[in-house]
């Protein structure tokens, strides 16, 4: 009697993989080092983690939830090693930020321009913007400062962040994205 053996099955590996995760995990990791241990030049500190974030954005396209989730963890990262008073404050302004991030993306894509090379520079420079924009608002309000301080102490501030994040997002992009499709990473969502 001869044994029946059965068919070899082969599964395909989903295309969805959970790369992203690991990725947006390392570099928020990266990012929370660096802001962490940047020294305040004049008032004006590189916010690495919104590089990081939009770094990952960019690489990953993510949905809304996803950047909602993104930006909920880079907030909740940070608070121990804020430098403001008001360290809450940045769990409401990196949600704001990684949104940003997530928006533009989204929109780069839809007009073709997904691979438009100054897109990370773009992208990190309103994450930014919309992220300090949230957060000095926020501390405004907490520590009950007129607008108009906001308007001439602290937007100027914010604006030269989203410079200095901006051509640190460009600059680190192209090395990240190396990393990453390399290990079989791609878009996901």
């Amino acid at each position: 009697m001869e044994k029946k053996v059965p068919k070899l099955i082969t599964v395909e590996a989903a295309r969805d993989s959970h790369r992203w995760v690991a990725i947006t995990a390392l570099l928020l990791a990266i990012g929370v080092i660096l802001h962490t241990i940047s020294p305040n030049v004049g008032g004006v500190t590189p916010n690495w983690t919104i590089a990081m974030y939009s770094i990952t954005t960019n690489l990953t396209h993510p949905g809304l939830l996803r950047a909602l989730g993104t930006g909920f963890v880079a907030g909740l990262t940070i608070v121990p090693s804020s430098k403001s008073a008001f360290p809450l404050g940045n769990i409401a302004s990196e949600i704001a930020g990684s949104l940003a991030a997530c928006l533009l993306v989204k929109a780069f894509v839809s007009l073709h321009l997904g691979k438009f090379r100054l897109a990370p520079l773009i992208i990190g420079f309103f994450a930014t913007l919309v992220s300090g924009s949230v957060f000095t608002n926020i501390l405004c309000i907490v520590l009950g400062l007129p607008f108009s301080t906001w308007l001439k102490v602290m937007l100027p501030v914010v604006l030269v962040v989203a410079v200095l994040n901006a051509l640190i997002t460009q600059a680190l992009y192209k090395p990240v994205e190396k990393v990453f499709h390399t290990t079989g990473g791609g878009d996901h969502e």
